[in-house]
């Protein structure tokens, strides 16, 4: 499995999905920046989540608050409190520095435990909080000090009566963000899985108190077919109730969606019942009343209870590149060229593929071809997000291609010049179909 998580990071560097933030000064530890494939995907992702939440489901509307809030936000939801920090140790040889809870087990004697790098002493656990801090203003001092947002969920909590009083939605609704966050990770690590800067889709589902345990299965169930309807592997994907031991302080219960990545299970998007804690502490907080009427003229009032769904970006990402990748021993004989011992294909879901068609003239020393190609190329480039590529020979540009996930491969040959015709060559099945020009444009948008 770790020869899987090689071979992912050298495909996202070569292919330009991801590469290391600031490489020409030596990169930047846990920074990553994502190339023109890369941010492709990325954005593709974005936006079905964003259809799934505002478009197919019902009563959620769209948000997109500041990263940078006042400082109160943060003492009014526990982030500034030891309720947010991890436990540090460090060793006193080489001084790298770890989270305890990844070197440990409950049952674990911290004064047993060694270095994991060169096994020396370390130090006693101390506290650390994870909040980036800022300041704001000409003038660096305690009046300046803010902080980049560690979640983005709290600019929906701050917005909630603005929400309602300018959409005129009743509970149960839901507000969908998706955004940036920051966190001081102690120990960041396993390529994009835990960075420092990541991204979040975010939906917070306010319903009345009696309904929050019918609308977290309603939700838990959505997203687990969000995931399996862009191809993830049922056997790939698996829940984890979370103890209540180890609950967050803000949540009844929670539970994980979890992928299993080269390094084993891990947490791609979690659903919590939140209950009433973020509604009450920024109304006790800030002094505006976020209650609700129970009903009309009831006099009883509550705070909404908060179902929330909260998927890392840059997590699922890269179980949807793990998921797609594919190695095909022996090649894929469809040309009498020699091939590689072994042919990449990534065969990434419609919805998210980076490329949807390619563009390929058979040769390009022959200028009849090439003129007709481009021709066929700005037809499609309106309509999809499509690539043109002339450079080597036709087999080892269909290769690029699937190693890359484009779906359809447009290939004007010297029949082409004759009748008008082109052959469409599916990624998956890899068969070949001879389609007339002018009616290309609707043969592929039938096919997404």
């Amino acid at each position: 499995m770790a020869d899987l998580m090689e071979k992912i990071i050298s495909l996202a560097k070569r292919r330009g999905f991801i590469f290391p933030s600031s490489e020409i000064y030596g990169g930047f530890g846990s920074c990553y920046d994502f190339g023109p494939l890369g941010v492709e995907l990325k954005n593709n992702i974005k936006k079905v989540w964003w259809d799934e939440m505002t478009k197919n489901q019902k009563d959620i509307v769209g948000l997109d608050a500041s990263i940078l809030m006042s400082p109160k936000v943060w003492q009014a939801s526990g982030h500034l409190s030891a309720g947010f920090s991890d436990e540090l140790v460090e060793c006193k040889k080489c001084h790298k520095r770890f989270r305890l809870e990844e070197i440990a087990n409950p049952k674990s004697q911290i004064s047993n435990l060694k270095c994991q790098e060169c096994g020396g002493e370390l130090t006693k656990p101390k506290k650390f909080n994870l909040m980036m801090k800022t300041s704001v203003g000409p003038v660096e001092d305690e009046a300046s000090v803010t902080y980049l947002r560690a979640e983005t969920c709290q600019g929906i909590y701050t917005n909630f009566k603005n929400v309602l009083q300018t959409t005129r939605l009743k509970i149960p609704f839901g507000i969908a963000q998706i955004g940036k966050a920051f966190r001081n990770e102690i120990n960041p690590k396993d390529f994009i899985y835990r960075t420092r800067e990541f991204e979040q889709m975010e939906m917070q589902w306010f319903c009345e108190p009696k309904q929050a345990d019918k609308f977290f299965d309603y939700w838990l169930k959505q997203r687990l077919n969000w995931y399996y309807n862009l191809g993830l592997n049922k056997k790939n994907l698996r829940t984890y109730e979370v103890p209540k031991k180890e609950l967050a302080h803000y949540a009844k219960r929670a539970v994980d969606i979890e992928y299993k990545f080269p390094f084993g299970f891990k947490e791609i998007e979690g659903i919590h019942n939140r209950g009433d804690w973020d509604l009450s502490n920024h109304s006790k907080h800030s002094g505006e009343n976020l209650k609700q009427d129970l009903s009309e003229n009831s006099g009883q009032a509550y705070y909404p209870y908060i179902i929330e769904t909260s998927v890392g970006v840059e997590r699922s990402l890269f179980a949807f590149l793990i998921e797609a990748y594919q190695e095909i021993k022996g090649g894929r004989t469809e040309t009498t060229e020699s091939v590689k011992e072994v042919e990449i294909v990534l065969k990434l879901d419609k919805k998210l593929a980076p490329i949807k068609t390619a563009v390929l003239p058979l040769v390009k020393n022959k200028p009849e071809l090439v003129k007709k190609a481009k021709r066929v190329y700005q037809l499609l480039k309106p309509n999809f997000n499509c690539q043109y590529d002339e450079t080597g020979s036709i087999g080892r540009r269909y290769r690029r291609q699937d190693e890359i996930g484009t779906l359809f491969c447009v290939t004007i040959d010297f029949d082409t010049l004759k009748k008008d015709d082109v052959t469409i060559r599916d990624r998956d099945t890899m068969k070949q179909q001879r389609i007339k020009i002018n009616n290309l444009l609707e043969c592929l948008k039938g096919r997404f």
